[in-house]
């Protein structure tokens, strides 16, 4: 009897013991496990701003001589990415952001105005594969809601190809929505024709100045007042 107490109370011993060593031996795999995570979100995070870096360098060399990319112009081009994804939560990427700084940067646009055309474009969803309501003309797609009758002479004046896809690609779009702008903006000398003929097209724009008197839309003043206040929250 003894002998059967002492054997059961060995048994549950060990079993405790087991248990306490298996337990232990569960924690610090986690724990491994999760440093290895850690490490590995790291090295992503490097990667990324190291391709980032690449990308933009790249982007750079494109801006015209008399632009003198330097310190500065990545400082603006880095504080507007920041701005927009925070401003965006997050739904903006901080790459595509890069992208549309430098992008708008080389036609001396200010990259906050293409920024806040793209949020109301979109409604503040920022959804890249965004399909717009049905209209007379078809449907707008992508961040910046180009047509496909209008889409592909704009990707020829940008030096792009087209494909209807290309309009929900958000590189794609946004290069395409700062060529436009640049188009309009130096067509008609200023903002107002310029966006309202974005937000209408070059016919409605006649329209809404033969109705109106002038090219104050609700669009162009909302962009613009948005934009004048982005630069002193960004730049704080």
């Amino acid at each position: 009897m003894k002998l059967k107490y002492i054997i059961a109370v060995l048994s549950v011993a060990f079993l405790s013991f087991f248990v306490f060593a298996i337990g232990n031996e569960y924690v610090t795999m986690k724990e491994e496990i999760q440093i290895l995570q850690e490490k590995k979100d790291n090295l992503q995070e490097d990667f990324n701003k190291t391709l980032n870096k690449e990308l933009l360098k790249g982007y750079m060399n494109e801006i015209p001589e008399d632009v003198e990319p330097g310190y500065q112009h990545w400082e603006n081009a880095n504080l507007v990415a920041d701005y927009a994804y925070e401003d965006s939560e997050g739904l903006f990427h901080r790459d595509w952001a890069l992208f549309l700084a430098v992008e708008a940067e080389r036609r001396e646009i200010d990259p906050l105005l293409v920024y806040e055309l793209i949020k109301v474009e979109t409604g503040g969803t920022f959804d890249p594969e965004l399909v717009g309501p049905e209209t007379s003309y078809g449907h707008a797609y992508g961040l910046a809601q180009f047509m496909k009758n209008t889409g592909p002479w704009i990707a020829d004046m940008a030096g792009l190809p087209y494909d209807d896809a290309l309009l929900f690609d958000p590189y794609y779009s946004i290069q395409l929505s700062v060529v436009y702008l640049d188009f309009l903006y130096q067509h008609y000398g200023d903002w107002n024709h310029a966006l309202t003929a974005y937000h209408r097209g070059m016919y409605g724009l006649e329209q809404f100045v033969n109705e109106n008197g002038h090219a104050e839309s609700w669009y162009a003043v909302l962009i613009q007042e948005n934009a004048n206040h982005d630069i002193f929250a960004y730049g704080q």
